[in-house]
């Protein structure tokens, strides 16, 4: 199978295609080439969250639903909006009975969601993959309440001379590797390696957020530093 090309401003379709044929092996493989490490980092995102977690929140690019998972049995509701039906479906089954989750096939880009509605979103590892990343952000604020908080954790394009090295030694060689061994689709996680360099640097990414209309962004390296957290703020 042809995997999307990084970049490639009309990747949408082929990005939503890879994520369906890796899907029933996703989480295993990330499990696994993260080391677990990924937990941590997602509960760190949690963490800055504050009390905004309590309330209703986005799952924005949910893909299997990580954070939802991480969230049920605290946030009064839950969305998770994910473009791969596939990925939603293998995330379904993490998700405690009883959990108020609103679960939507739908492009990040321009979302089904009422304006001023939540009161949080997180993304994990997933705007990246987004076309026009810009717009998803742009449509993260429209749909969070006034003091409302966007958290993204994800593979910025790598400033530091320890994350460079990181990247060329972990992303660019273990990660196509055992993502592919694991899954079968070596090119889907060449793909994915790739897709960190056709993007933004966190301060870019942060300047994004500004422009968008947050106010308040901040971010910051996680450690290892392969991945960073960046905090937006909508204004009360």
């Amino acid at each position: 199978m042809t995997a999307p090309v990084a970049g490639d401003p009309g990747r949408a379709p082929a990005v939503e295609a890879m994520f369906t044929r890796i899907a029933p092996r996703y989480d295993l493989s990330n499990r696994v080439m993260s080391l677990g490490i990924d937990r941590i980092w997602r509960r760190i995102a949690i963490r800055e969250l504050g009390a905004a977690a309590d309330g209703d929140v986005l799952d924005l690019c949910a893909g299997t639903m990580d954070f939802s998972q991480a969230l049920a049995g605290r946030a009064r509701s839950l969305v998770a909006l994910d473009f791969c039906q596939a990925m939603l479906d293998a995330g379904a089954r993490k998700i405690p009975a009883g959990t108020v989750l609103r679960s939507i096939c739908a492009d990040a880009r321009s979302m089904p969601i009422a304006d001023a509605s939540l009161d949080a979103a997180l993304a994990g590892f997933g705007i990246r993959n987004v076309p026009e990343p810009e717009r998803a952000v742009a449509e993260a604020l429209r749909v969070l309440r006034p003091g409302g908080v966007l958290v993204v954790v994800d593979f910025f394009r790598p400033e530091s001379l320890l994350a460079r090295f990181l990247d060329l030694t972990w992303n660019r060689t273990v990660l196509p590797l055992v993502g592919g061994l694991l899954t079968g689709e070596f090119g889907a996680y060449r793909y994915l390696a790739r897709s960190m360099h056709a993007w933004s640097d966190r301060a870019g990414f942060e300047r994004m957020c500004r422009e968008a209309g947050f106010a308040g962004v901040t971010g910051r390296e996680l450690f290892p530093p392969v991945a960073s957290i960046v905090i937006a703020k909508k204004a009360g």
